[in-house]
């Protein structure tokens, strides 16, 4: 089976399942987020090794025609990365997650282009923006300080995930490139208008505990937002 099916299979539904658990953790993600806030943003340089990645890595497949494998899942969470440069030669990678350090750069993924899922949660990014990744579904930014959705451009993703960043208005999401996104999360910024919300395959908008400026028609389903006169 060549890289191609495998990346056809993949079901971005799937990562549903983890949004209880997602749920779950955002009242102690708010904790840490507190905290984080009131610390120096000084750390000591700390780059991903080749140690790191053996530890992290798993799920060996096929890769290219078939007749070689590669390991094609990586975890690296929690290591306290400054630096994630040496992903740029790891080119099978389809599953990514580095949540939890202290990145504010992200470019090294954009040579990983058999990527699917990425998640990088809790970090210091300011910008998600990444070349055209053609296969990326799902992607989890949550809790950084993103100020902006501009620099999003993959063609398959159908899960973003932007909760408790720093965004005031949404702009760049281009309709004729995201085609397939589907489910859009960005409680926990500071949302004045869901102006520049325009996607043709929007069913799940996630936005805030109290209705948004500027609203004037129904996405699919509104979850976690009170709109005027519902």
């Amino acid at each position: 089976m060549s890289d191609e099916d495998d990346l056809e299979d993949f079901d971005a539904d799937q990562d549903d399942l983890e949004k209880e658990e997602d749920e779950r953790e955002t009242e102690e993600w708010e904790d840490y987020r507190k905290e984080g806030e009131d610390l120096p943003e000084e750390w000591l340089p700390t780059p991903l090794t080749e140690d790191m990645m053996k530890e992290g890595l798993s799920l060996l497949c096929k890769t290219g025609n078939g007749l070689a494998h590669a390991y094609v899942k990586l975890e690296v969470k929690e290591r306290d990365l400054t630096d994630i440069y040496l992903l740029r030669s790891y080119i099978h990678l389809r599953y990514v997650d580095v949540s939890e350090n202290h990145l504010t750069d992200l470019s090294p993924l954009n040579f990983l282009t058999h990527l699917l899922w990425l998640k990088a949660d809790g970090n210091h990014l300011r910008s998600v923006r990444l070349n055209e990744l053609p296969y990326l579904q799902v992607a989890s930014f949550a809790y950084n300080q993103i100020t902006d959705t501009e620099g999003i451009s993959h063609p398959r993703l159908g899960s973003l995930d932007l909760k408790g960043n720093r965004i005031r208005m949404v702009t760049g999401l281009d309709p004729q490139k995201l085609i397939s996104l589907h489910t859009l999360e960005l409680r926990g910024n500071q949302i004045e208008t869901t102006l520049g919300i325009n996607l043709p395959k929007l069913k799940n908008l996630f936005l805030v505990a109290h209705w948004v400026r500027g609203w004037c028609r129904k996405v699919g389903t509104v979850l976690g937002a009170r709109m005027p006169g519902v």
